[in-house]
């Protein structure tokens, strides 16, 4: 089996957030046309406070129509800066600010069609800052601060509370890191 070569990109549609390019690529004297979505990276923060409660935001996403209950995050605004992204998306979506950080691991959100990258941080020793030392939320965000014990995770995930695909990526980076969402069965 071989990989594909991009020949040729052809932006349809832009927009702040994406471009929606068409690629033609070419493999041995093949050519075919797709259709990919060309985006910034993507990170999210697991802040976690010393007590095991995890910093989650409730919002409104306005493609499904429905409160989501999510982990902070945002778009990298600069290729390889992921954790200053990190650390600014943590205190203007939540109002903290992390003395540690941990880089947990990064996924492709959706590689059939979509060229972006999510990594995921562990963020500890939490701070709130003053209201005055708050950096501006984005303007397009109405968000509401949860706390809610990281052992919660898993029933969350259940019943539907959290139900945002990258939401689970992160949890499962953070178990693999070694902070388990959910207590270990008995006996285990």
């Amino acid at each position: 089996m071989k990989g594909w070569k991009t020949a040729a990109k052809e932006p349809i549609y832009r927009h702040p957030l994406f471009t929606i390019e068409k690629r033609r690529l070419e493999r041995d004297g093949e050519r075919r046309e797709i259709v990919a979505l060309d985006s910034a990276d993507w990170v999210h923060v697991v802040p976690l406070l010393p007590d095991g409660r995890v910093v989650l935001v409730r919002q409104w996403r306005y493609a499904t129509e429905s409160f989501h209950l999510e982990l902070p995050g945002g778009i990298v605004d600069d290729p390889g800066e992921d954790r200053a992204a990190a650390e600014r998306e943590l205190a203007e979506e939540t109002g903290y600010r992390a003395g540690r950080w941990r880089r947990l691991g990064e996924v492709e959100p959706n590689p059939a069609i979509i060229d972006n990258r999510l990594t995921v941080w562990l963020a500890t020793e939490l701070e709130l800052l003053p209201p005055e030392e708050r950096p501006p939320g984005d303007e397009h965000e109405e968000i509401e601060v949860v706390e809610v014990p990281l052992a919660r995770i898993p029933e969350l995930v259940a019943t539907g509370e959290i139900r945002h695909a990258l939401m689970l990526a992160s949890f499962y980076l953070l178990g693999l890191a070694g902070q388990p969402a959910s207590p270990a069965p008995p006996g285990a």
